[in-house]
């Protein structure tokens, strides 16, 4: 019998939506992914199995091999510098903003601004781009503190709503890129399993409505 393929599903606000798409390809797990706190599932197909992770760690796992194929946030996707797998297809589903973000009633800012954010190489190198030298300070959560409690004078996050940030007194202000969930595939699991994960990834994209090339793009 064939390898059973993986594929990493991203946990949080856009399990529900990964779930159904799964749904209208005709790829449906055995139990309810949402009631259950197991991390691996098995679905209608016998050479397929679920696997539920954090998004941020989702694309760590494709690009070991563990998971032959993944979806996940392009947010996730922009910290990688020179990723070992395809994206081949955009999910249109999850869609939000990164973006800058400061206090609304903002003091004088110095020369060289601190920002606080979780997506270091992303902000790194937006600000490269915009000739504008800062102090890039990691966090992983809580990010609308740091520039009430004086840690950095920006920050860089996901924007969806913008509620969060308004109820802390900041503002959205620079458009970074809009993010939206991507499907990638591990390149070696596309050379190895290319028929199955093809079909997979062509079934998608006739859901999704996206008629481009989806054979190994990067």
């Amino acid at each position: 019998m064939a390898k059973k393929l993986t594929l990493a599903l991203s946990k949080g606000r856009v399990l529900g939506a990964e779930l159904k798409l799964l749904e209208q390809v005709g790829i449906v797990p055995e139990e309810d992914v949402k009631a259950s706190r197991k991390l691996i599932f098995a679905t209608n197909r016998d050479d397929l199995q679920l696997m539920i992770l954090r998004g941020s760690d989702t694309a760590t796992y494709v690009e070991h091999g563990i998971a032959d194929m993944g979806m996940t946030g392009r947010d996730v996707l922009l910290e990688f510098e020179q990723p070992d797998f395809y994206q081949p297809l955009d999910l249109k589903i999850g869609y939000c903003r990164l973006m800058v973000a400061g206090l609304k009633d903002e003091p004088p800012l110095p020369s060289r601004m601190k920002v606080a954010t979780k997506f270091y190489n992303t902000t790194r190198r937006y600000y490269a781009s915009q000739g504008v030298q800062v102090d890039i300070i990691k966090l992983y959560g809580a990010m609308e503190l740091a520039p009430i409690t004086g840690l950095a004078h920006r920050i860089v996050d996901i924007v969806d709503t913008g509620n969060t940030l308004k109820a802390n007194g900041l503002v959205p202000m620079d458009l970074i890129t809009d993010i939206t969930t991507r499907l990638i595939v591990n390149k070696v699991s596309m050379k190895m399993n290319n028929a199955r994960v093809q079909k997979i990834v062509d079934d998608l994209a006739a859901v999704v409505g996206d008629g481009g090339d989806h054979a190994q793009t990067a």
